[in-house]
């Protein structure tokens, strides 16, 4: 099973909960789409990957199941992602030659049976060089951070399983966290409101479109009401209801208020100069959450720091591993070092 065999250029991959990004060596981002596999429940054989595949999510028969391969931001099933990165791979190259090296971001908080799976999976697959960088790093690079210079830079990437929180200088993380609270768990709580509030079960892709629509951690200028359809818990029949955005809002505020304790703990365990210069450049915004309306702002209130957010977000990461594809010379410093078994 070649994870990267029909490829024969270098490549970076952002192997996301949510999404899974491809940069190739000297083309840019080639593929980014949803990590969702839909396979045969008997056969266990791949009917389709990633935009296909999430129009199928939670709309099949029994016969087809759909599944997300990563969890919290790590391999949950090595088969089922393994067959989504050939899938996806072969969509964007035809070769059949194996890539000499490929860069991997995975969460700061990765375990070192975490890293070796990963490492494995990928040498296993033909890859001849394999090199793990940490999302954060990644995504400071990839909006343009000096990652190099000794001046505290604080990144929070905000994706689908982890909020990864860094404090960067000098090549490497001085102090940071990854939590296991992320875009998931705001989807998750929007299903739990629904389920507590108004008896009705909705599906992960409509609470994750509330969230896109109507999402926020502050008031809206003008406060908006959708309708919102699932199903009936006491009767059982499909229903429809109307919701406000400032129940939306309720419903995000305990997933939220564990980000904002995070970036707060990772604030107070930093080095006093580190932080006067996170006073002078602020803290910057990457992944999907980083378009939560008013997320920035709320983060602005509670730590009285400027905040951006970075352009175009969501692929910060994949670029970021993408300039150290381009240059792993100059680069070489930010790479994660694993233990050899």
């Amino acid at each position: 099973m070649a994870l990267f065999g029909f490829l024969s250029a270098d490549i970076a991959i952002d192997l996301g909960t949510a999404n899974t990004l491809i940069y190739i060596k000297g083309k840019g981002i080639i593929l980014n789409e949803p990590s969702i596999v839909a396979f045969d429940e008997t056969t266990k054989k791949i009917i389709a990957v990633g935009h296909e595949a999430k129009q199928m999510h939670e709309k099949t028969h029994k016969g087809i199941k759909t599944i997300r391969p990563m969890g919290d931001g790590v391999i949950a099933d090595f088969e089922i992602a393994e067959g989504m990165l050939r899938a996806f791979i072969k969509k964007v190259h035809s070769s059949i030659f194996p890539s000499s090296r490929v860069v991997i971001c995975v969460p700061s908080g990765i375990t070192e049976v975490e890293k070796r799976a990963v490492r494995d999976s990928a040498e296993h697959a033909g890859a001849k060089e394999v090199y793990l960088l940490a999302e954060p790093m990644a995504a400071a690079i990839g909006v343009g951070l000096d990652v190099s210079s000794p001046v505290g830079n604080m990144i929070i990437d905000i994706g689908g399983g982890t909020t990864e929180i860094a404090v960067i200088s000098l090549s490497g993380i001085a102090n940071g966290a990854s939590i296991r609270v992320a875009g998931d768990e705001l989807n998750i709580a929007i299903v739990e409101y629904f389920r507590k509030n108004y008896n009705i079960l909705i599906g992960e892709r409509t609470a994750e479109e509330i969230k896109c629509q109507v999402g926020s951690v502050m008031p809206l200028k003008e406060e908006v009401i959708i309708e919102v359809k699932g199903r009936d818990l006491v009767s059982g029949l499909p229903k429809m209801t109307e919701v406000s955005s400032i129940e939306i809002r309720e419903a995000l505020s305990d997933p939220v208020n564990q980000m904002i304790r995070a970036i707060k703990v990772a604030l107070e365990n930093t080095q006093p100069e580190l932080a006067s210069d996170i006073l002078d450049r602020g803290i910057m915004l990457s992944g999907g959450g980083a378009l939560i309306k008013g997320l920035d702002e709320r983060i602005r209130l509670e730590t009285n720091l400027p905040v951006h957010v970075a352009e175009d977000p969501l692929t910060a990461v994949v670029r970021g591993a993408g300039r150290v594809l381009e240059d792993l010379q100059k680069y070489s410093k930010v790479l994660i070092r694993s233990k050899k078994y």
